[in-house]
């Protein structure tokens, strides 16, 4: 069996998806590992550090696919629209693991269809205590967050701890972090350890016990739909039109005092929520910063703009996207351990001799599984991307649908580990 790695074509792209520490734990699975030249170069990966244990280094994306078992990427294959197409050279019946983001590129599966591809989106791995070692979401939004605060230190003109001195006393930062999810509870740490006079606001209820323990203050309006407003997953609901004007007049109040603002709020599937309009931002301090992190999905500052720092109303506002790159070692490492677990999730070994014949096997009865393929030999079959087709006017209206006896039903209900 054969492992690739592809070097990441995507701009701003620096992580790789293997790590040399990790190619020898794939060679002792029983593959074998080719690494496209300079693949881990921006990483700071050499080519030397990857051929010391073990793997192949190959000159062109063609050499490192050929008869490849798997192919791993951190961002999905690239279409032609794109600006490099990736899914030209990979051999039919190839699985692909990768972070997809299947719900903004459509063409990226339709492309998976056509080239008879397997795809695994690992930003789908379900949040459940089994698949905790393969969640890429919380790896790379834990090192997000803490970049976010770096970046705003760097853009901020003062100093984010109080300081006294024999000149005078400088005062804290104050910061909101918009969002309490895993990017935004390290921001959290992370400003606070800056020195920063630390707020925060979710809709989740949960978050409320995880802000305040790490030593921030909780803003939010709690009233009923806020005790509801989480999924069986740990996602943050879409809240009403009523309940989003009532916590908007509270963050306004909120931000008008802040000088350090962090936006880390996304819900699966859809653009991210306006948190931060222009008229906030108005009101803040001159010299104040915000970093926008939801800003490959639209963002949660109405005047942010994609991959820059612009000053609006005297205000900086950070663009910047894919924040974990800008740690690209640590965020490859992290990474590469998360698809190593996957992988071994998905490995089996004809004995338990070192060395025996082993073969990757998606079992389509693991929860962990059902959560993360998209795409089977060309098939799309998870079921938030599948597209049913209509019904054929040929087809008599009488005949009703086969149902399953009860005893062999399968219920869709999964117990999740809400954190």
């Amino acid at each position: 069996m054969k492992i690739s790695v592809l070097k990441e074509r995507h701009q701003d792209e620096r992580r790789v998806s293997v790590t040399p520490d990790i190619v020898s734990k794939y060679i002792k699975l029983g593959y074998d590992v080719c690494v496209e030249k300079d693949a881990g170069l921006e990483a700071s990966y050499p080519n030397d550090a990857y051929e010391k244990v073990g793997a192949t280094i190959c000159d062109s994306v063609e050499e490192t696919v050929k008869d490849a078992t798997l192919i791993l990427k951190v961002r999905g294959l690239m279409t032609h629209s794109e600006g490099d197409d990736e899914f030209s050279h990979i051999p039919a019946g190839t699985t692909v693991l990768s972070l997809m983001d299947p719900y903004r590129r459509e063409e990226a599966i339709n492309e998976s269809q056509k080239a008879k591809l397997t795809s695994v989106a690992m930003e789908l791995v379900p949040r459940i205590t089994r698949a905790q070692s393969m969640d890429v979401l919380s790896s790379q939004s834990n090192l997000a967050g803490y970049r976010a605060v770096i970046e705003a230190a760097a853009a901020y003109g003062c100093a984010f701890p109080m300081m006294m001195t024999a000149a005078g006393t400088v005062a804290p930062a104050k910061a909101m972090i918009m969002g309490a999810g895993v990017a935004g509870l390290q921001a959290i740490a992370t400003a606070r350890r800056l020195g920063a006079v630390v707020s925060a606001t979710d809709v989740r209820p949960a978050a409320k016990e995880q802000v305040e323990s790490l030593g921030a203050s909780f803003v939010a309006v709690e009233n009923d739909e806020f005790k509801q407003a989480e999924t069986a997953g740990g996602y943050a609901k879409e809240m009403s039109d009523a309940y989003k004007a009532e916590q908007a007049e509270l963050i306004a109040k909120t931000i008008a005092k802040q000088d350090i603002v962090i936006c880390t709020a996304l819900i699966p599937g859809r653009a991210a929520p306006i948190l931060v309009t222009e008229e906030m931002v108005k009101t803040m301090k001159p010299g104040s910063v915000i970093v926008d992190m939801a800003i490959e999905n639209g963002g949660n500052c109405e005047v942010a703009e994609y991959g820059k720092i612009v000053e609006k109303h005297g205000v900086k506002i950070v663009g910047t996207p894919n924040l974990a790159a800008q740690l690209a070692t640590d965020a490859s490492k992290l990474y590469a351990k998360n698809l190593f677990n996957f992988i071994t999730l998905c490995t089996k070994s004809s004995s338990e001799e070192e060395g025996a014949a082993s073969t990757f096997i998606l079992d389509l009865e693991d929860e962990i599984i059902k959560g993360c393929l998209v795409v089977k030999d060309g098939d799309i079959v998870h079921p938030n991307f599948k597209v049913e087709a209509p019904a054929s006017e040929e087809v008599e209206t009488e005949v009703v649908a086969e149902e399953l006896p009860a005893e062999e039903q399968i219920s869709d209900a999964e117990k999740e580990d809400k954190e």
